[in-house]
C-alpha cells in the first residue's frame, strides 16, 4: 500500500528578481500549480503576490506558510 503523504520537495523560485527556495509537499505544489494557471500566472508571479500579501501581515509568516494559507483559503472560497 503507497502512503499518499510526501515529505516536502525544495523548488527554486524567482521572487522581485531575487531567487528562493521554497519547500512545500507535492499536494501544495500541484494546488499552487493550478491556482496560477487558472489565474493566468506563472507560479512565480502567484508567489510573488503572495508574498506581498504576506508582508502587509502584522505578524507575517515565513513564506511556506504563507502560500500554505493562501491555498486553504482560495479551497474554501
Amino acid at each position: 500500500m503507497t502512503s499518499p503523504l510526501h515529505p516536502p520537495a525544495k523548488r527554486s523560485v524567482t521572487i522581485a528578481g531575487h531567487p528562493t527556495s521554497i519547500s512545500l509537499e507535492p499536494m501544495f505544489w500541484d494546488a499552487l500549480e493550478a491556482a496560477a494557471a487558472q489565474q493566468g500566472l506563472p507560479v512565480n508571479a502567484l508567489v510573488a503576490r503572495i508574498d506581498v500579501e504576506r508582508m502587509e501581515a502584522d505578524d507575517p509568516p515565513n513564506l511556506t506558510s504563507a502560500i500554505r494559507q493562501w491555498l486553504w483559503r482560495m479551497r474554501a472560497d
